[in-house]
């Protein structure tokens, strides 16, 4: 017996046969029966044995069965298939019942690797996107980003990716060592003809759950980034994982303000070295909030890094200085990091109950929306 029993529904006579022809000649899907209705199928199809719903959506009425489709078969794998990637009907759909979406017409490897994307209800996860700006460079962002990305996964089980949008001096691939056959450049070039799937392939496989994106291999290229195109990278990001930590270029460019404004959550990240990154940080607060005055408070963290001591006494003389909430801090583990760096290991795999290990993995329950207890041991 196949592993996949589909329901196909197609309003193009000829993209269903196309479609019909595709699934007959792969292992492991059964074609049980289709349509060129939704309201046929909702009708009739209850008779069929299915696992799968393979629904056309660029039919406005298919669109609208969605939910019916939801109601009928709650325990189906429902995917939507479309011509083109847009990025605000696929947020429909998944808001409607789906479960991934899928640009047609599509190979069966396509397939495949898209029930393996969406086939766990992953689109119907609480998705965030948390961006990393430092109003100076030097700042320990990159260190927390890659080992917070670890973290995150080990904790959730669940899939994080990294953006590494500091175009012209980002080190995302020299810091997981990785020699990407694509960069930021490809994918935002390529984004108008790709879909999640497809997107997937421009992303570095770190480990089992954790994905990076590179940036760009020359400083030149980051004038081929397009904002248009970069901002819809990420929201077709968006459906393929969990988490996505985007590591912002230190100054405020067109790049770095339209990511923050994308995502659900800025940190902004500095070190304390007694000198002017207080007042760096302030000014770069007022900025941010001015920009949301709304929900600011919600919208912007702060981070301070290499904090000795780092203690929850510290935390809270860093918060009345900049008269801001810290969320986190990090303490001053440079050896550490250098010596795991050089193993082309991360600090929280090498020493995870190191004080840089357990701060990372407090910051991680902050972003989880998990027990804050653990801060206030410290």
């Amino acid at each position: 017996m196949a592993k996949y029993q589909i329901i196909l529904v197609e309003n193009n006579r000829l993209m269903l046969e196309r479609l019909s022809s595709v699934i007959k000649n792969a292992r492991d899907f059964e074609l049980v029966s289709r349509y060129t209705n939704a309201n046929d199928a909702l009708g009739q199809s209850m008779v069929f044995a299915s696992n799968l719903i393979l629904l056309d959506v660029d039919d406005s009425e298919n669109m609208q069965s969605v939910k019916l489709f939801r109601e009928q078969f709650p325990n189906n794998t429902i995917l939507c298939l479309s011509t083109q990637w847009n990025a605000q009907a696929a947020a429909q759909m998944v808001r409607a019942g789906a479960d991934g979406y899928l640009i047609k017409p599509f190979t069966a490897d396509e397939l495949k690797k898209a029930l393996e994307t969406f086939g766990n209800n992953n689109a119907n996860k609480d998705n965030k996107t948390i961006a990393f700006f430092s109003p100076k460079g030097k700042s320990g962002k990159t260190t927390l980003i890659s080992n917070l990305a670890i973290s995150l996964a080990r904790q959730t089980q669940e899939e994080v990716a990294i953006i590494d949008a500091d175009l012209q001096f980002g080190d995302m691939a020299v810091f997981f060592d990785l020699k990407p056959s694509s960069t930021i450049v490809e994918a935002v070039r390529d984004i108008e003809f790709l879909s999640p799937i497809t997107l997937k392939s421009y992303f570095a496989t770190i480990n089992k759950n954790v994905y990076a994106l590179c940036g760009t291999k020359r400083p030149e290229f980051a004038e081929q980034i397009k904002i248009k195109s970069f901002i819809e990278m990420i929201k077709m990001a968006r459906s393929l994982f969990n988490y996505i930590l985007i590591d912002l270029p230190p100054a405020f460019t067109a790049i770095s303000t339209a990511a923050a404004e994308e995502a659900d959550k800025v940190y902004l990240v500095s070190m304390d070295n007694g000198g002017f990154e207080i007042k760096h940080m302030q000014r770069a607060l007022e900025i941010f909030c001015d920009a949301w005055p709304d929900n600011y408070k919600e919208k912007v963290g702060t981070i301070f890094t290499r904090i000795e001591p780092c203690t929850k006494d510290a935390q809270r003389e860093l918060a009345n200085i900049l008269d801001y909430p810290v969320e986190a801090i990090l303490p001053n583990e440079y050896r550490l990091v250098s010596s795991a760096a050089n193993d082309g290991k991360m600090a929280v795999d090498v020493k995870p109950d190191s004080k840089l290990g357990e701060s990372i993995e407090m910051l991680s329950d902050i972003i989880c929306n998990k027990n804050y207890m653990r801060w206030e041991k410290r």
